[in-house]
C-alpha cells in the first residue's frame, strides 16, 4: 500500500498529518492493517478493506456496527469501537477507490499466531461460542452475508463436480483418486441438505474465521478480552466456526504439508476444542444439533479438499501456488486428515456418518 494513501486515511480518521505515528500491524494475507497514533496519544487501528476479496465493504461496516451496538447494549463483549472519520462517516473512500475504516487500539493486548496446546485450543474455542452466544438475541435479518455460499456445501460440492467435469485430461488422470473418494463421502452433503431449512438448524451469527490471532489477550493477565476480525462475521450454520477449528487445530500438520504419514488427529485437541465450544455455547444449541456435533469437522474437512481439488481442475484460480501441483496435494492432505477423523470419531465417539 502506498505511505502517501495511508497518511492520508490516517489524518482522516486521527488528525494532523505532522502528529501522525503508523506502524503496520501483522503480516494479513488479505487486508493492510496499521496502528496509528498522534500528539494526543490516542490510538487506533486504521486497515484498507480488500476490495477484490470483499466486493461490498460498506457491508462489513454495516454489519460491525449492528454487532458493536447490540454488544454495548447487553453489556457482553466489548469488541473495539468503530471509530467516525473527520465527515462522521465509518468509510472513508481515498481516490484510488481504497476503502478505509477505524478502531479502536486496544492497549495492553497482543494475538499469539498458534494454539501450541489444548489448552490454548480449548480457549479458542470457548472464546469464539461465546461470541456466538451473546449475539443470539440479535436479529440475523439485519447482518448482510460478506461472502454469498462461504460455508454452502451443496454449492461447493457442485463447484467441484462442475470442475471435474471440465477439467483437461492431464490434470483429470491426476486427480482420479481423490476424486472416487471425495464422490464416496456425498453423504455428508445430503446430511447438509437435511439441515437448510430444518428448525432444528438455525442460522447464527458465526465469526467464520476462527482462529486463536483472531483473539486479542490481556498482556498482563493472558485472559481472553474478545474476538477481533469480523469481516467474514455473518449468519451462518452450527458446524461452521467448530468444525474449522477442528479441521486447522486437531490436525498434527497443517494444509500444506506432504508428509502424508505425519497426518494425524490430536485426540487432546479435539477433546478439548468440542468441550470448551459446547460450554462456551451454554445452552443455545438445539438436541439434533448437540447429537450430531461430531459432523462439523467431517464438513468443514471435506469442503476444504473439495475446494482444492476444484481449483487444480480449473488451473489453480483462487488459492495462491508455489509449485504446480500443490492445489492437489493439499487436496489429499486434506481428505487424508478426513480419513484419519472417521476414524478417530468411530473409535472415540462410535459415530458413524455414513451408515
Amino acid at each position: 500500500m502506498k505511505q502517501e494513501l495511508v497518511q492520508k486515511a490516517a489524518e482522516e480518521f486521527i488528525g494532523s498529518a505532522n502528529e501522525i505515528k503508523i506502524e503496520q500491524l501483522g503480516n494479513g494475507l488479505i487486508n493492510h492493517t496499521y496502528k496509528i497514533a498522534n500528539a494526543l496519544k490516542n490510538k487506533l487501528v486504521l486497515q484498507a478493506i480488500n476490495k477484490n476479496i470483499f466486493s461490498k465493504p460498506e457491508d462489513i461496516i454495516s454489519n460491525y456496527k449492528e454487532i458493536f451496538e447490540y454488544l454495548e447494549a447487553q453489556h457482553a463483549i466489548n469488541i473495539p469501537a468503530p471509530i467516525k472519520n473527520k465527515n462522521e462517516k465509518l468509510l472513508f473512500i481515498d481516490e484510488e477507490k481504497n476503502y478505509w475504516r477505524a478502531t479502536n487500539f486496544v492497549d495492553g493486548s497482543y494475538s499469539p499466531m498458534n494454539a501450541t496446546n489444548e489448552d490454548a485450543a480449548f480457549t479458542v474455542a470457548k472464546s469464539f461460542a461465546g461470541f456466538t452466544k451473546s449475539l443470539a438475541g440479535l436479529n440475523i435479518n439485519k447482518l448482510h452475508v460478506i461472502i454469498p455460499d462461504f460455508h454452502n456445501l451443496a454449492f461447493r460440492y457442485k463447484q467441484f463436480e462442475d470442475a471435474v467435469a471440465n477439467a483437461p485430461v492431464k490434470r483429470l488422470l491426476k486427480s482420479t483418486h481423490i476424486i472416487a473418494q471425495l464422490r464416496q463421502r456425498k453423504a455428508l452433503v445430503d446430511f447438509y441438505n437435511s439441515t437448510i431449512n430444518s428448525p432444528d438448524y438455525p442460522e447464527r451469527v458465526m465469526h467464520h474465521d476462527c482462529k486463536i490471532s483472531n483473539i486479542l489477550f490481556d498482556t498482563a493477565t493472558d485472559k481472553v478480552i474478545c474476538p477481533v476480525d469480523l469481516d467474514t462475521t455473518m449468519p451462518g450454520k452450527y458446524f461452521s466456526d467448530l468444525g474449522d477449528m477442528i479441521r486447522t487445530m486437531t490436525c498434527s500438520v497443517d494444509e500444506n504439508s506432504k508428509a502424508w504419514e505425519d497426518i494425524a488427529i490430536r485426540p487432546s485437541f479435539y477433546k478439548s476444542i468440542l468441550t470448551g465450544y459446547l460450554e462456551g455455547a451454554g445452552d443455545i444449541f438445539s438436541d439434533k444439533e448437540k447429537k450430531n456435533i461430531h459432523y462439523s469437522g467431517l464438513i468443514l474437512t471435506f469442503m476444504q479438499s473439495l475446494r482444492f481439488v476444484a481449483d487444480f481442475l480449473n488451473g489453480d484460480i483462487y488459492y495462491k501456488t508455489s509449485y504446480p501441483e500443490q492445489n492437489l496435494n493439499r487436496a489429499l492432505n486434506q481428505l487424508i486428515l478426513l480419513e484419519k477423523l472417521e476414524q478417530f470419531l468411530q473409535t472415540e465417539f462410535s459415530f458413524a456418518p455414513y451408515n
